[in-house]
């Protein structure tokens, strides 16, 4: 009998019965500072107190990408393969059909040597083919194209089909055209979170964010050098905890996502278990000193419009506790287990 009663303290004294996660004793509003330190602001959901989504702003950083990066016209490379004509001249032509632009910049072209090319426009080294041949030809008139774009290049990698090495031809890539070139993203890649490195710098970009600014990521042409990273969506979801129909992370598309959407993506509340009078939405900024925490009433219909027009940002955290009778059975579970052990030690 000792051992039973010494059983029974145990196992009711003190908060040794864990139910599982709970919201607490949280203020209906206001900021608090919890146990552990950080600062919480709460509030319930309202109209009024609905989150407003600020509108992107072009950062100085991005004012000064969009200025430098208009569309330019093609410099032949080093690297590039000139294929150069003398119409008049077909002896001339057949040592001049693949000329392979060197380090230095220059091609070696018959009767004149050494002549620069990096740099310049097709229509500018042209011009300076003839002004040179001229001293030795009477019929200057040389046809330059461009039969292999070896200079410049840009990367692109991440969550897009084909990662890999790409050229720069004549005609000028921009951020868009050069995913486009990689196949486009896959089904798990961000349009909307896109980062192009270029000397030693790396600017954030979104195409619905640029969509939102009057921009387009067509307004971006990429230089040698640059490199492109598209972010996958894993990295942009919303965490849902405690009493769901699913519990698993919801991954926010291009296009946003609403609290009613990750409820409809979690199977709505657990009809058995929820305290629908509080569903939580826990929205941390470390850029700022506190968390806020909202919360919403969803026994009434009318909260389904309201949390139809609450965005959920990336790494918000949904929770609803259980109700009083869902943690009792709870904890009546765990005790009975230990009561059959009491069982079996009161009859030794």
């Amino acid at each position: 009998m000792s051992i039973f009663c010494l059983f029974l303290m145990g196992l009711f004294s003190g908060c040794t019965i864990n139910s599982g996660l709970q919201s607490g004793n949280l203020p209906e509003s206001g900021t608090f500072t919890a146990e552990n330190g950080l600062q919480f602001h709460i509030q319930p959901l309202s109209l009024a107190t609905l989150p407003r989504t600020a509108p992107p702003i072009i950062t100085q950083d991005l004012s000064h990408l969009i200025k430098t990066s208009g569309r330019v016209n093609y410099g032949i490379a080093k690297g590039d393969v000139l294929n150069i004509i003398l119409t008049n001249y077909p002896d001339i032509n057949a040592s001049t059909a693949s000329l392979t632009v060197d380090q230095q910049g220059y091609i070696q072209f018959p009767l004149i040597g050494r002549v620069q090319a990096s740099g310049l426009s097709v229509p500018q080294f042209t011009a300076t083919l003839q002004s040179k041949l001229q001293r030795y030809l009477k019929y200057s008139d040389p046809q330059v194209k461009i039969i292999n774009y070896r200079g410049s290049k840009f990367f692109v990698d991440g969550a897009v089909k084909q990662s890999g090495e790409f050229a720069i031809a004549d005609v000028p890539v921009s951020v868009y055209g050069a995913i486009s070139m990689a196949g486009g993203t896959t089904e798990t890649g961000d349009s909307n979170n896109i980062v192009l490195n270029r000397q030693g710098n790396s600017y954030h970009l979104g195409v619905q964010s640029l969509q939102r600014m009057g921009l387009s990521a067509n307004q971006i042409y990429l230089r040698d050098g640059d490199s492109i990273h598209v972010n996958s969506q894993s990295r942009n979801k919303v965490y849902v905890l405690g009493e769901f129909g699913k519990i698993e992370p919801v991954a926010i598309p291009e296009q946003g996502l609403s609290l009613a959407h990750v409820l409809g993506e979690s199977n709505g509340l657990n009809s058995n278990t929820a305290n629908a009078a509080k569903v939580y939405i826990v929205r941390d900024n470390p850029q700022y000193q506190y968390t806020n925490i909202y919360y919403v009433d969803m026994q009434s219909i009318t909260s389904l419009a309201l949390a139809s027009r609450f965005d959920m940002q990336a790494n918000d955290i949904l929770y609803v506790d259980p109700t009083g009778l869902a943690r009792w059975n709870r904890v009546i579970s765990a005790i009975l287990p230990s009561t059959s052990a009491i069982n079996v030690i009161s009859g030794l």
